[in-house]
């Protein structure tokens, strides 16, 4: 049974689609895991892929991804896959989303990988009824095939969760195992914005029992000021399956009250918040 604390890849016995109950999404979201390797160019602490290692994806099989989709859609919409596999309350499909055990954007095929999705949706006379998301960590957005990928998926009505989990240079290398400035995500999301809707996508948690810290937050907080009116708002959510990276003992969730907290305060900032705890 398909449940919001196991997103295994193989649910469906497929190579690159696979459903997850999503709780962000609010139903069945049908998975793209174009990173079959389990290869990353970041490293999150947070991170569910096991065996997580570093680099970018082996060459896509279109032609499978393809069939996959089809295959899926077929038995989700016409089968029985929701009624055996999904809870009563999460049984309508609410999104195809790249996402997977990797970077979705770092595979050469991501823009012809958004076409497919594009043109099976529409067999399927469901281009106007899901979304197409991207879940992205947003640091590819300077290679043109990448925008390319991006702008498509925009022009199908889909949109972007684009990653920021912390806004200090010292956060984004503890959080993400990657070294950025603040202004280089603040590009990269702007440069994002202009190509489809974008929202930001936040992991909020403690590590060994503290919150992030004020500095933290307040890092964060400007960083959402600055590009406030042009994002759709704030996915704030706490953890919900364990992290297989090394140091996951030290993760926890923070306390309701602190996770309500920092919301009202990303609120208090102009942008649309929509919390999972």
């Amino acid at each position: 049974m398909l449940s919001v604390s196991d997103h295994s890849r193989d649910s469906a016995g497929l190579r690159y689609v696979y459903p997850v109950v999503s709780r962000r999404a609010g139903g069945v979201s049908v998975g793209i895991n174009l990173n079959t390797n389990n290869a990353c160019n970041w490293a999150c602490v947070y991170c569910q892929v096991p065996n997580l290692t570093r680099g970018g994806p082996p060459p896509v099989d279109l032609l499978l991804l393809e069939s996959e989709l089809r295959i899926f859609l077929e038995e989700a919409t016409v089968g029985d896959f929701l009624a055996r596999n999904a809870p009563p309350e999460a049984r309508r499909l609410v999104d195809v989303a790249f996402s997977g055990n990797g970077e979705p954007t770092s595979a050469p095929e991501f823009p012809d990988a958004v076409r497919i999705v594009d043109k099976v949706l529409s067999e399927f006379s469901l281009r106007d009824e899901i979304k197409v998301r991207l879940i992205t960590n947003g640091s590819l957005l300077h290679k043109p095939p990448v925008r390319q990928g991006i702008a498509a998926l925009g022009a199908i009505n889909g949109e972007v969760w684009f990653k920021v989990d912390r806004a200090s240079e010292e956060g984004i290398a503890t959080i993400n195992g990657v070294r950025l400035t603040p202004a280089s995500i603040r590009r990269a999301l702007l440069a994002c914005a202009e190509l489809a809707p974008t929202w930001v996508q936040t992991c909020y948690f403690a590590v060994d029992g503290k919150a992030p810290s004020e500095a933290e937050q307040q890092a964060y907080i400007e960083l959402i000021e600055s590009v406030r009116t042009k994002i759709r708002g704030v996915l704030l959510y706490g953890l919900a399956r364990p992290s297989l990276q090394p140091g996951a003992e030290k993760l926890s969730n923070v306390t309701p009250d602190s996770f309500e907290c920092f919301a009202r305060r990303v609120a208090s900032s102009g942008v649309d918040v929509v919390r999972n705890p």
